[in-house]
Order: structure tokens, then C-alpha cells, then sequence
């Protein structure tokens, strides 16, 4: 049913992997009694910087990803796709715990969760319940619990790696890795897989900064990548001064890969060129789960852990509260779902917080008091899901903590409605409001025309609402 155009690592490889599984850590135990059918699978994909319109299911022609929209063709895709915190640390920290930063406290590098944080995380939680934990790739929120996972491999921030003298790609170990635990398993217990990609992560330290693998270019030769028409100077110009500064960290990066033609459409291609090459990786993984006829028990969720800047703006990256840098792709394949509903394309407001809610509603476990997501699945299992996006969330609040200091990446807080959004820079006392009904594209601060005054008092209230509501 998910088709791959490359050929899918053999079955004879079980016998190696089994071997190697054993020196490396990943033990599988005995095999038994049938699993449970209301405890579903759990594969957790998380891709590094990709924005929601990096995918072919968002209506972009000009990128290669067949998988990702099959999958998400055949299951459920939010359009409005978000995060709470548009930052790698954090933001996985929201996907683990269902929490806020605020709540959470990753707000930092190298901060790991505490012991009893980690406790009440969706896959401490599953594995406490029996089901067989496995991570692989990118963990990003400190280091890993040594006794946190059955099976972990952590690797991440370079694109090409050493595999005992020879060059593997990051991509390529990650599905190599998950294929590995899927395959050697044991049968007799639910598994819980989180897959968290590296790419399409630029290498920051790389001239080239996107260092795709060869087989990737056959879909992008010759070809030219549109530009946004977020590039155009009118949207540098609109932005707060200190956003303008050469100092900060997004004009730096926006030097290093966009700030020419030939250069933007380099990195544009390699950067496409990265997210294929994940998009193979995740065809691959539901290869090896049809042929063992475990798909239709599996919940798979794919996710962007922050959204990113290809110019828009003047700027690169992450961090701010606009809709390039804080809108991912969101996909769901739940197997509990009936055929003739399949394909939805929902555009109620998903955050990366509802992730562990949903994970642990597919689990038959209880959502833990502290998270503060919700369960995605309430809008698409019912029959009556337009009534249950109504009664959904109408808006939901950013926030972003200050990276070195307020000049390099100053920390920001927002009120994100689909009609309007506020933003606040509390290190420079600056706010910012806009009409996104008039203005989709966040180009005209409103924060000082007259004509907004009440419904900016509005706005401060409900900041002033969230910033206790999420402690």
C-alpha cells in the first residue's frame, strides 16, 4: 500500500541484527501471548527544522515527498499545524512531556528533564505500562535517560557520520536504526518508537550548511526553487529594528545560505533534498511494518519539531513568533479509523503538545494531569468531527526563551488566534499586533494605529491570562 522507490533493507539481515542487538544493547525478549488490541503501536517521527509547506501534501510542487503524502493522503493531515516554542530543545520537551516551557523549564541547551519530569513522559509512561521503548536519532532536551528507554541510539548535528571507517548518512542511520528495533522486537509486547531525524537540520558549522546524499539529486537537477514572496524588502523593513540588527543570529544565518540567488537556490534544493531523503526513511519504516502486517496496529505521528525561515523576512531559522518559524507539517495514520474517513484534512489548530495526550489515548492510558495538550484523536475518530472542531481550541500562546542574550535571539510570547495574532519582546518593550483576516501575511504592525486600540487591550489580556494559565 505505501510504496518506496528504493529497495527495502532484506529480511536476511534479521539474523545480523539480532546478533548485533545483543552487543549494542537493544535486547529482544521472549516471544508470547498476542497483544492486546485497544493498546496500539506507537512509531513517533520527528523531522529537524521542516516548516509545514516543506511537503508535497501542502500543495509543493516543487519538493519530493511521496511518502509523507500517502501517508498522509491515507490518514489524517492537520493544515494548522503548530508549535509552542519554535526551538529544538524545547519544543521536544513539549512532545515529550504535553507541556508548555513554562510548565516544562526546558528554556536552554544541554538542560535535561529531572527524574520525576521524566517519569510522566509518553514513553516512560508506555514503557512503565509494559509496552517495549526504543528511541533513535536526535533527543536534544540534555542527555538521555541512561534507564530511560529498552533501546536507544542518540546521534545527531552532523549530516555525514563514521560507521567503523566508512560514511553514513544521519538520515540513512536513523532508518537503518528503526528498522533495526522493528525488526527485532519482541512480538509478545506493543512497542513505543520515537524516530527523531537530524534532518533537514542544517550542518551549522558546514560552508555549504545542507549536505544532502547523492541519490536525493536525480529530483532536483535543473531545477529552480520559487521564491516566497516573503523576501521582498517591504518584510525586512517591517520588522522590529532590533530583528534588523546584523547582530542578530537570523540576519547572520540568512547571510550564510540565502543572501544570493545562486546561493538561495542551493540551499533550497539541499534543504529539499534532506527532507526526501527523510521522506524515504519514513516509507521504509511503514515498509517493514506492512510486511509484518503490524500497520493496521500502529499509530504513526509525524511532526516538524519548529517551523523555519527560507528568506522570508530577510532572516533564516527558527525562533520567532511568525508563521514561517512556528507552523510545521502534522501528520497522523491511526488504524482505528474508518476507510471512508480517511484522507481528512483538518484545520483545527494541533500543537506539538497534543502529541503525548494522543499517544497515550491510543495506548488505553490515562492523559496525566500535568500535561496540557489535548487529545487530537476527539477530532478525528468521531463521526461528528465538525462539531468537535468547534468546540476545540480557537487560539493558543508562543513563547520563546532568550538564547545568549537579547540581541543574538530575544525571547518573545504571543497570542496566536486564526484571526489575529499579539506579539511581545519583553527584553525591549515592544509589541506588535495583527489582523490576519486582512493581513495573512503578518506585513503591517497594528500595535500603533488608533483604530486597533480596544482590540489591542483585548490581546494584552489574554497574554496577561496565558502567562499564569500555562505555569
Amino acid at each position: 500500500m505505501f510504496a518506496t522507490n528504493r529497495p527495502r533493507l532484506p529480511s536476511a539481515r534479521e539474523v545480523l541484527l539480532y546478533g548485533l542487538s545483543l552487543l549494542l544493547g537493544c535486547i529482544p525478549q521472549s516471544l508470547g501471548a498476542q497483544i492486546p488490541a485497544d493498546r496500539l503501536n506507537i512509531l513517533m517521527l520527528v523531522a529537524d527544522d521542516q516548516r509545514w509547506d516543506s511537503l508535497g501534501a501542502a500543495g509543493n510542487n516543487a519538493i519530493h515527498t511521496p511518502r509523507l503524502d500517502q501517508l498522509a493522503s491515507r490518514g489524517i493531515y492537520f493544515t494548522h499545524g503548530y508549535v509552542t516554542t519554535s526551538i529544538c530543545m524545547t519544543s521536544r520537551a513539549s512532545i515529550l512531556t504535553g507541556q508548555y516551557m513554562s510548565r516544562h523549564g526546558i528554556d536552554r541547551f544541554g538542560k535535561p528533564l529531572a527524574p520525576d519530569q521524566f517519569a510522566y513522559t509518553y514513553p516512560a509512561a508506555l514503557r512503565a505500562a509494559g509496552y517495549y521503548s526504543g528511541f533513535v536519532g536526535k533527543y536534544g532536551v540534555g542527555d538521555i535517560p541512561t534507564d530511560g528507554f529498552d533501546c536507544a541510539r542518540v546521534y545527531s548535528g552532523r549530516h555525514w557520520l563514521d560507521d567503523n571507517g566508512a560514511r553514513v548518512h544521519v538520515t540513512e542511520q536513523n532508518a537503518r536504526d528503526a528498522i533495526e528495533f522493528i525488526e527485532t522486537r519482541p512480538i509478545d509486547r506493543p512497542f513505543v518508537l520515537s524516530v527523531s531525524f537530524f534532518a533537514p537540520h542544517a550542518e551549522d558549522a558546514a560552508p555549504e550548511q545542507y549536505l544532502p546524499q547523492p541519490w536525493s539529486a536525480q529530483f532536483y537537477e535543473s531545477q529552480t526553487i520559487p521564491e516566497s514572496p516573503r523576501m521582498q524588502a517591504a518584510y525586512l523593513e517591517a520588522l522590529p529594528e532590533f530583528l534588523r540588527d546584523p547582530r542578530n543570529e537570523g540576519r547572520v544565518r540568512f547571510h550564510r545560505r540565502f543572501d544570493a540567488p545562486e546561493r538561495y537556490q542551493q540551499s533550497m534544493r539541499n534543504y529539499y533534498r534532506l527532507v526526501t531523503e527523510v521522506d524515504d526513511a519514513v516509507g521504509r519504516m511503514i515498509s517493514i511494518l506492512e510486511q509484518q502486517g503490524i500497520l493496521d496496529q500502529t499509530l504513526i505521528l509525524y511532526i516538524g519539531d519548529n517551523g523555519y525561515f527560507h528568506a522570508d523576512r530577510g532572516l533564516a531559522d527558527k525562533w520567532y513568533p511568525y508563521e514561517e518559524s512556528i507552523r510545521v507539517p502534522l501528520i497522523i495514520w491511526d488504524p482505528r479509523l474508518p476507510p471512508e474517513r480517511r484522507g481528512q484534512r483538518i484545520d483545527a489548530i494541533a500543537l506539538n503538545v497534543d502529541l503525548a495526550p494522543t499517544i497515550l489515548q491510543a495506548a488505553n492510558l490515562p492523559r496525566d494531569p500535568q500535561m496540557q495538550g489535548r487529545d487530537l484523536s476527539m477530532l478525528y475518530l468521531s463521526p461528528d468531527t465538525v462539531r468537535q472542531s468547534e468546540t476545540w481550541r480557537d487560539e493558543f500562546f508562543y513563547e520563546h526563551p532568550t538564547i545568549t542574550d537579547r540581541t543574538r535571539i530575544p525571547a518573545s510570547q504571543a497570542v496566536v488566534r486564526r484571526d489575529g495574532k499579539y506579539v511581545w519582546w519583553p527584553e525591549w518593550d515592544v509589541e506588535q499586533f495583527f489582523d490576519l483576516r486582512a493581513d495573512p501575511s503578518e506585513l503591517r504592525d497594528l500595535a500603533q494605529d488608533p483604530a486597533y486600540r480596544e482590540q489591542l487591550a483585548v490581546f494584552r489580556q489574554k497574554l496577561a491570562h496565558w502567562q499564569r494559565r500555562v505555569r
